[in-house]
């Protein structure tokens, strides 16, 4: 797999539930500022207040925006959920699904999380499909078969464009990482069933990122296997200035 075509570093940012308007404008700012010309794709994910006043600060640049949840169905009695066409209508262009907080805290099946992964590709979002292990199921040795459990339902509608983010969620807002070797093996098996699932070509093409605990100072030896096509960041995407050099660290345009 490891000879698929070159694939464009996707960086995201996973804001949570952290920031105010007036800090999210001036992070906006702060970060067209200084990003330049990165060879990543640069997509943020504000929590869902934040959406239109991040749109309106990005507009005319090449940052994307999106949701960081997403109902599955398109408007209904659903208190407290977003639908895609609202998260259209503020600006989107992604949607993050199944999410490991998500999972944990809102109890979101795997089936869950596929429904709305159809929902987003329905509505014209791309999904950011997020699978990972707990630490007691890699202690386990079902590494594997809870990435290829949680990938099926993900792929169960057939989306069209969509990426992967690997998630060990021992390594979520703990400090601790996964090495290269570990994101690698988990990256490739990723790859593997997706060339499985959806043939050779389309699994070169579809973009894994990791996410876990990415800072400035490991972000370059997380990016090095090749197999990891970016990162989900938590954390260190709440400060511009360390995202902007995690985006570095997948390179330079030209």
């Amino acid at each position: 797999m490891s000879a698929a075509p070159a694939r464009r570093p996707l960086v995201a940012a996973n804001w949570k539930m952290h920031l105010l308007r007036r800090d999210a404008v001036a992070y906006c700012r702060a970060l067209r500022d200084g990003l330049g010309s990165p060879a990543a794709e640069v997509v943020l994910f504000p929590s869902h207040p934040l959406l239109p006043a991040v749109s309106e600060a990005l507009e005319d640049s090449r940052i994307g925006v999106g949701g960081q949840d997403l109902h599955p169905d398109p408007q209904g009695a659903h208190t407290g959920d977003v639908s895609g066409p609202q998260l259209r209508d503020a600006g989107c262009s992604w949607a993050l699904c199944g999410h490991s907080e998500r999972r944990r805290d809102h109890a979101e099946s795997d089936e869950l999380v596929g429904r709305k992964v159809e929902a987003a590709s329905r509505h014209g979002l791309l999904p950011l499909l997020c699978v990972g292990e707990q630490r007691e199921e890699r202690a386990a040795g079902r590494t594997f078969e809870v990435l290829e459990r949680q990938l099926a339902a993900g792929l169960a509608s057939r989306p069209g464009r969509f990426a992967l983010a690997y998630e060990p969620v021992w390594a979520i807002g703990t400090g601790e990482t996964a090495t290269p070797q570990i994101a690698q093996e988990a990256h490739a098996f990723l790859r593997r069933r997706l060339s499985a699932a959806l043939g050779l070509a389309a699994a070169g093409a579809i973009r894994i990122l990791y996410g876990g605990s990415v800072t400035p100072e490991n972000a370059a030896s997380l990016i090095a296997p090749p197999d990891v096509d970016g990162f989900l960041v938590g954390g260190a995407s709440l400060d511009p200035g360390k995202f902007q050099a995690i985006i570095r660290s997948c390179g330079s345009a030209g």
